[in-house]
């Protein structure tokens, strides 16, 4: 288990593969990390599938359909570009067409993807448990899918 150096801002994330700890990056993606923190607290990544994994590239979670369709309550987002680059364990928010329409969904990275740097908001990475990522099923869909079984922020869990 890694060590948490802020726990506001340390995800805790339990799938049907084990452990994920994802450090969020409030200086990169303000915006996007409290998003994720308010969906967070409401449980809404509760029992949500990777609906889209692909292998060698990333796996995508966070819509409430499990279809890639959907996403929260909330109005979208305004995009966050930031120069991190989309390397192993970054987490970045998914979006269609428009840069404005990141919403719940995000992916981790399985190797580099620099080719989305500069288009997807970077708002975390991985540093604890990449290997449990690393074996979630792959499909575009996914047949019978691996899920986040709960999703807590550090600073919330007693």
């Amino acid at each position: 288990m890694a060590e948490i150096k802020d726990p506001e801002n340390t995800l805790l994330i339990e799938t049907t593969k084990g452990p994920v700890v994802i450090a969020m990056r409030p200086d990169l993606a303000p915006k996007h990390v409290a998003r994720i923190k308010q969906l967070v607290r409401e449980n809404f990544y509760d029992g949500i599938v990777f609906h889209r994994v692909i292998e060698g590239f990333m796996a995508q979670t966070g819509c409430p359909k499990g279809t890639g369709t959907g996403g929260s309550k909330y109005e979208n987002l305004p995009a966050e570009f930031n120069s991190e680059t989309h390397e192993r364990g970054v987490c970045s928010m998914a979006r269609a067409a428009s840069p404005d329409s990141a919403n719940s969904q995000f992916f981790i990275v399985f190797d580099d993807a620099s080719f989305l740097d500069n288009k997807y908001t970077v708002w975390g990475k991985v540093i604890s448990g990449m290997e449990n990522v690393d074996k979630i099923k792959r499909g575009e869909p996914v047949q019978n899918p691996d899920k986040m079984i709960s999703v807590k922020v550090a600073a919330d869990a007693a």
